[in-house]
Parts: C-alpha cells; sequence; structure tokens
C-alpha cells in the first residue's frame, strides 16, 4: 500500500510539475502576445509593402495588407461610397486590368501610435494610361492601421480623391 502511494504521489508530483511548466509557458506567450504594439516602424513597412505589391500588381499581396474588416470611404467632388475589402480588391483589379503602366506612390506622415493601431495621414498617387490618355490620381486619407500577426495591416480609410 506504501509503495502504491508513493508511486501514486511521485505520479501526481511529476503531472503538478507538468502542469505548473504548461501555465509558465502559456502566461509567458500571452504576456508577449499582449505586450505587442504597432511602432512606426511597423507603419512605414506598411506603406513599403503597399507600394511594391500595388506596383507589381499583386492582389493576394494587397489582400494580406488590408484587414477582413476593412471600411474605406472614397470621397470625390461631393460623392461618397465605402467599400469593403472585397469590392475594394475588385476595384483594384478592375482598374489594373484596363489600363497600362500602372504606378503607385505612398507617403505616411502625422502617425499617432495607440496600443495595438495607428492613425496616420496617408498620400497616395496612382498613375496609369486608359485608352491612350494618361490619368493620375491622388489620393489623401486618415487611415487606421492595426497590428495583426506582428504586421499593419489597413482597417480604416476615410480618403479624399482628386484626378489630376
Amino acid at each position: 500500500m506504501k509503495q502504491l502511494w508513493g508511486k501514486g504521489l511521485l505520479a501526481l508530483l511529476i503531472k503538478g510539475a507538468s502542469v505548473v511548466a504548461i501555465v509558465a509557458a502559456v502566461s509567458t506567450i500571452t504576456v508577449s502576445a499582449q505586450a505587442a504594439t504597432m511602432t512606426e516602424a511597423l507603419v512605414q513597412n506598411y506603406a513599403t509593402a503597399m507600394k511594391t505589391a500595388a506596383n507589381n500588381q499583386n492582389i493576394n499581396q494587397v489582400a494580406r495588407l488590408v484587414s477582413d474588416e476593412a471600411l474605406i470611404s472614397l470621397s470625390r467632388k461631393g460623392k461618397s461610397t465605402s467599400l469593403d475589402k472585397e469590392a475594394y480588391l475588385k476595384l483594384l483589379q478592375n482598374s489594373w486590368g484596363n489600363t497600362s503602366n500602372y504606378r503607385y506612390d505612398i507617403n505616411v506622415d502625422n502617425i499617432v501610435i495607440s496600443g495595438g493601431q495607428a492613425k496616420a495621414n496617408v498620400t497616395t498617387n496612382e498613375s496609369w494610361v486608359k485608352d491612350g490618355q494618361k490619368v493620375s490620381f491622388a489620393t489623401t486619407s486618415r487611415v487606421t492601421l492595426a497590428l495583426s500577426t506582428g504586421d499593419a495591416i489597413l482597417l480604416r480609410a476615410v480618403s479624399q480623391v482628386t484626378i489630376n
């Protein structure tokens, strides 16, 4: 009986140690995940990645840079529309498919960081050739970027579009 109790206690201690080790590991992972914050470098990385993806007309990469919950509001000459992620990606694909010599540039400034999000002013300049004519768009936006798996992704944009 003492032998069984001794073996049972040893087994319980080993199991207890395993549970403690697992709890400690999970706690460390949880603290690390909670400690992740947005940085200006992540915002600039987002801009660089978006420029590369757009200039390469890589819709899959653009899709990774836009949150599934994204809402993009566009205004031009008093008219406004709002696009979700799917509509935004379709708009890009249609634009790329009907034009040539597409070029995209992006600049970010006035970055304000709060925890896992950043708000920033974003200016994009896009140009392309359609039906033999060069078209240029300038868009000024106030965007919200969210932290997702260690990278910044677009969550919200309120944009004013100007055709040059």
